[in-house]
C-alpha cells in the first residue's frame, strides 16, 4: 500500500468509520449551522451592553429570550404556532396533492402540457395577496380561505419541479426499460420515479418555504391566532420584542419542517452516486 493510500485510508474518512467518530461527527454537522446566528446573537447581546444601540428597535437575545419565556408560560406561543402549524400542514397537503398530479400528467402528455401550463404559468404569477379577497368571499374569512390560499403558494413549485423532472428524464433510460420488456408499473417504478425523485424532494422544499411565507399572508387578514396574530398584535402594542420572537418561531418551525422532509426523503436517495454526502 503506497503512503498517499495509506493517508487515505486513515484521513477524515476513516475517521467518521470509527464508531466514536461517526457518532461525533453525526452531532457536529449539524451544529456546524448553529454557528452563524448564535456569533450574530452574541455580537448583538454584546453590542447593546456596551451601549452601541440601545436595543429598542431591534432588542437584544436576552430581552428575546424572555418574551419567549413569558409567551410559553401564558401557553399563547403553544397556541399561536400549533395553530400555523396545522394551517401549513394542511395546506401543504392539499398543495403537494394538486401539483404532485398536475406536474405528472402535464410532463406526460404533450397534449395536455400545451393545454394546461400556459393557464399556470399565467396563474403563477399572480401575487398571493391578489388571492386574499376572492377566497374570502368564496370560503369566508375562517380556516377554509386561508388553508386554500397556502396550498396554492405549495402548488406551483410542485408542479413545475414534477413537470421539469419528468419532461428532464433521459430518453436512454426510458429505451433501456423497454428493452428489457418492463411493464408500465415496472417502468414507473424502477426507472421514473428514481429519476424524477431528487427534482421532486426539491420542490417540495421549495413549495413549504413558500407555503411559511403565505401562512403569514393569510393571518394578516382576519385571524385571530397564529403566528401572524402575534406579529400584528406586537406590532400595534408596539412590542418589537414580541415581533422578533414570532421571526424567530417562523424560522425555527419552517427550519425543523424543511429538515423533516429531508429526513423523510433520504432512504429513498441513497441510489445517487454524487460527489459529497453533506
Amino acid at each position: 500500500m503506497s503512503v498517499v493510500s495509506m493517508a487515505v485510508t486513515v484521513g477524515p474518512a476513516a475517521a467518521e468509520q470509527q464508531p466514536g467518530g461517526a457518532s461525533l461527527a453525526r452531532w457536529l454537522r449539524p451544529a456546524l449551522g448553529l454557528v452563524l446566528p448564535v456569533v450574530l446573537a452574541a455580537f448583538w447581546e454584546f453590542a447593546v451592553r456596551m451601549g452601541w444601540s440601545n436595543g429598542r428597535l431591534v432588542p437584544p437575545p436576552s430581552v428575546i429570550w424572555n418574551t419567549f419565556a413569558d409567551l410559553a408560560a401564558s401557553g399563547e406561543l403553544a397556541q399561536h404556532a400549533l395553530a400555523t402549524l396545522w394551517r401549513v400542514a394542511c395546506g401543504f397537503v392539499l398543495g403537494v396533492i394538486a401539483g404532485t398530479v398536475a406536474g405528472a400528467i402535464t410532463g406526460y402528455s404533450i397534449l395536455t402540457f400545451r393545454l394546461l401550463d400556459p393557464t399556470l404559468q399565467g396563474l403563477r404569477a399572480v401575487p398571493s395577496i391578489a388571492w386574499v379577497p376572492l377566497f374570502i368571499l368564496w370560503f369566508g374569512i375562517f380556516e377554509a380561505s386561508k388553508i386554500i390560499l397556502i396550498a396554492v403558494g405549495v402548488f406551483f413549485p410542485v408542479y413545475l419541479g414534477v413537470m421539469g423532472a419528468v419532461l428532464s428524464v433521459d430518453r436512454k433510460i426510458v429505451e433501456v426499460g423497454r428493452v428489457f420488456r418492463l411493464s408500465g408499473f415496472a417502468m414507473v417504478r424502477r426507472i421514473l420515479l428514481p429519476a424524477v425523485m431528487p427534482a421532486y424532494v426539491i420542490s417540495l422544499r421549495a413549495g413549504l418555504g413558500l407555503g411559511w411565507m403565505f401562512v403569514l399572508a393569510a393571518e394578516f387578514l382576519g385571524a385571530s391566532t397564529g403566528l401572524g396574530f402575534l406579529l400584528i398584535d406586537g406590532q400595534q402594542l408596539g412590542k418589537p420584542a414580541q415581533i422578533v420572537a414570532a421571526i424567530v418561531a417562523f424560522a425555527i418551525l419552517g427550519k425543523a419542517s424543511d429538515w423533516l422532509i429531508v429526513v423523510v426523503a433520504s432512504p429513498f436517495l441513497r441510489w445517487q452516486d454524487v460527489v459529497a454526502r453533506r
